[in-house]
């Protein structure tokens, strides 16, 4: 029989951002999904205290990494892929929409000329036709956009980490206003992930409370984001428009948006140094 994966969580409370490692219970291959690697945007230090944690976790079980996976290039924390891969191995991974937002945002941050708009930043991009497994379980790509239009849902077995498209059920849905987002999209979206078989597992890419809530949480299952989901259960997608139209309104941008998106659009990796060696971000002024 085949086996399903055993998942492991690692909540970032900085960036309220779940980092997931999903390995073969029998043959120890695993998968690293939206690592975080911390940064202060006061004084500019990266800390890669969160992305030991998961290479500890990694070593300690003796577990094989296959992949280091991003649902979508992540606007409110820097990934750790590089590091990870330099100490772990494994093959860094981002839908192939990638180049939709490398464009869009190369104009935002003005990034130097010869930086390429077409995902080869990454290993491999993938795509619904993508084939991938951890050992014997089977994985599978789909494409989620809606929040960005480069988002993908990773599942492999039972396990579907659906990045930032669902919240938990009590949070709702993913905002929709970046460049590329839209509503309807996400709508059709959310209800592809749906349809998967009611037991499958959802593992959201982030987590906030809520009033009523003082845990956070982070692993739902189709039927129960299906039948309570206060933007998703009953609703149409006229009123799914409205609701996410009318919260986009009144939230802020996410506090590390600017060093997040200019770095992770590079898989991780910084700008090219400048001529005293080291590298900078840009603020764009009155533009975002």
């Amino acid at each position: 029989m085949t086996p399903n994966p055993i998942v492991k969580a690692f909540f970032d409370e900085p960036t309220f951002t779940i980092t997931y490692i999903a390995h073969n219970p029998d043959t120890k291959e695993c998968a690293i999904i939206d690592s975080v690697l911390g940064f202060d945007p006061i004084s500019g230090h990266t800390d890669k205290s969160p992305a030991d944690l998961i290479i500890n976790y990694i070593k300690e079980n003796d577990l094989k990494t296959e992949w280091i996976m991003e649902t979508h290039i992540h606007a409110d924390h820097i990934s750790a892929a590089p590091y990870l891969k330099e100490q772990l191995g494994g093959i860094t991974t981002i839908g192939k929409e990638i180049s939709v937002i490398q464009n869009a945002f190369s104009d935002i941050f003005c990034v130097e000329e010869e930086f390429p708009k077409d995902g080869r930043q990454f290993d491999r991009l993938l795509d619904e036709e993508s084939v991938l497994s951890l050992g014997s379980i089977p994985g599978k790509i789909l494409h989620t956009p809606g929040h960005t239009p480069a988002c993908i849902t990773i599942v492999f077995g039972n396990c579907a980490f659906v990045g930032d498209t669902i919240f938990m059920p009590d949070f709702g849905t993913a905002r929709c206003d970046f460049p590329g987002g839209c509503a309807t999209t996400l709508f059709k979206s959310i209800h592809k992930i749906l349809s998967l078989p009611d037991h499958i597992r959802i593992f959201t890419g982030h987590d906030y409370k809520t009033a009523e809530r003082d845990e956070y949480r982070w692993e739902s299952s189709v039927k129960e984001q299906r039948e309570t989901n206060i933007h998703i259960a009953t609703k149409t997608a006229a009123e799914f428009q409205q609701i996410r139209d009318s919260r986009d309104a009144q939230i802020d941008l996410p506090k590390l948006i600017i060093p997040s998106v200019q770095i992770n659009m590079r898989a991780g990796h910084m700008p090219p140094p400048e001529q005293n060696g080291h590298s900078y971000i840009k603020i764009p002024v009155d533009l975002l």
